[in-house]
């Protein structure tokens, strides 16, 4: 075989192989939006506070929203690539929805009754117009990852905390198991006892369904949290949907 094959049947391999592998996004404007949360407390939780006005004014967050938005999602291979990408997509579309109409004392306030800000367009993705609802329902979900609902966050002081790294599919695995421990070691949102009863947060209660394939919402928790005693479990920890932004 000739030099020249041999250099051909090369790059022909190194093609085939990053096609197979995928590729994810280069998230380094996400990053530098992630530069400006900071920890916090807001109406008695700890949680992670966003500083809205700076990432909007600064052009962070829109070189983010552009980047990810241009990306061609064909591109991504395997379930831990789409998770990790879907995931970051819906938390910088919340960013966006409520950057784009700061300030506001909540998400739910771009919204109303009859047109709710999780069915009005967030932003393009795929080369399409999405909403919030149709990323997390339509996409994420039917994906079988109860663990999800850990890592997306609706912008609000009751969600699971803005992670300040970009979700990357090398290490999806470990980033939400990190997300759910953390969430239900938080007593302000994720999981408290009290009066014999293990109180977690509704969104076991909303996504219960997605929980049967690891037995149930409360084997799921007790997985994560084996140290808990023996009460009842319900899921009616009060939601609080102030907006999680740097007072």
């Amino acid at each position: 075989m000739s030099l020249v094959s041999r250099y051909v049947l090369g790059m022909v391999l190194v093609f085939i192989t990053a096609y197979a592998h995928g590729t994810e996004p280069d998230w380094t404007d996400y990053n530098a939006v992630l530069e400006h949360i900071r920890p916090g407390n807001k109406n008695g939780v700890s949680l992670m506070l966003v500083d809205y006005k700076t990432i909007r004014d600064n052009g962070s967050l829109d070189r983010a929203y552009q980047a990810f938005s241009a990306f061609p999602v064909s591109n991504l291979a395997g379930r831990e690539e789409k998770l990790a990408f879907y995931i970051n997509a819906y938390n910088i579309l919340a960013l966006k929805m409520v950057a784009d109409h700061w300030p506001l004392k909540s998400i739910k306030d771009v919204g109303s009754w009859f047109s709710p800000v999780w069915k009005r367009p967030a932003g393009e993705l795929g080369g399409k117009m999405v909403t919030l609802d149709e990323v997390e329902h339509e996409i994420l979900r039917p994906m079988g990852e109860p663990r999800v609902h850990m890592a997306v966050v609706c912008a609000s002081v009751s969600c699971p905390d803005l992670r300040s790294e970009p979700f990357v599919a090398a290490k999806l695995d470990e980033q939400l198991n990190d997300q759910t421990t953390k969430f239900l070691n938080n007593s302000g949102k994720g999981l408290r006892v009290s009066k014999e009863t293990v109180r977690v947060s509704k969104i076991f209660d909303w996504f219960e369904n997605d929980f049967s394939g690891q037995g149930g919402v409360e084997a799921f928790v007790r997985r994560y949290r084996p140290d808990l005693p023996d009460y009842r479990l319900k899921a009616n920890i009060p939601y609080d949907w102030v907006v999680n932004a740097v007072q």
